[in-house]
């Protein structure tokens, strides 16, 4: 799973992040909609001393890509289908995710390389939208992103998803001072759901 990070300042995220990553969620996505996102970046992957990889959302343009790769970006995630984002994580070995919705957009970004397909707004379409692409596209990973709660977890692995995205549901207030015991408990939940729902897939 992927845990979604976004901040009135980027300053807020190391606690979180180190929760995080203490029960389990070893995918931390910081976006850039967060100011100072690209500036903590180096410091937190020292801090993590590689127990997380730690990637970059809301990546927009090819220039984009290149500033979060420069500062040790281990993934990058679009809202869109942006090829030349895409390109850009081939070129430097890491992986991408670019954001998809229609048939044509999931065969579009997998066609140029894409890791996995983010499948978003995801809420939107529901797990039973990803059981009619899987037929088409049964060679697509997909990860459903945006809207998802912990509790939506089970439906959509079990329609085939490659795991979850998730912001809100699991971060709660926990970038604004909220009860970093309370981030802990809605990780471990939620990373327990993940595994038995693909152990049972």
């Amino acid at each position: 799973m992927v845990a979604v990070l976004r901040a009135r300042d980027a300053s807020l995220y190391p606690p979180v992040v180190e929760t995080l990553v203490e029960n389990g969620v070893l995918s931390i996505e910081l976006t850039l909609t967060t100011p100072r996102a690209l500036e903590v970046l180096p410091g937190l992957l020292d801090r993590l001393g590689g127990s997380a990889e730690v990637g970059v959302g809301t990546v927009l343009n090819a220039s984009q890509a290149a500033a979060s790769i420069e500062a040790g970006a281990a993934f990058l995630v679009t809202p869109t289908t942006l090829p030349e984002v895409v390109h850009a994580g081939l070129k430097a070995g890491i992986q991408t995710y670019p954001g998809a919705l229609t048939p044509s957009e999931l065969s579009t970004a997998w066609e140029a390389g894409a890791t996995a397909v983010k499948l978003f707004p995801a809420s939107i379409v529901g797990p039973d939208y990803l059981t009619q692409l899987r037929g088409p596209f049964p060679q697509i990973p997909v990860l459903p992103s945006g809207g998802i709660g912990i509790d939506d977890v089970p439906a959509w692995i079990a329609a085939g998803a490659v795991g979850v995205s998730m912001g809100g549901p699991l971060i709660g207030d926990a970038l604004s001072g909220g009860d970093l015991k309370a981030l802990a408990q809605r990780a471990r939940r939620t990373v327990d759901l993940v595994h038995t729902a693909g152990d049972a897939r």
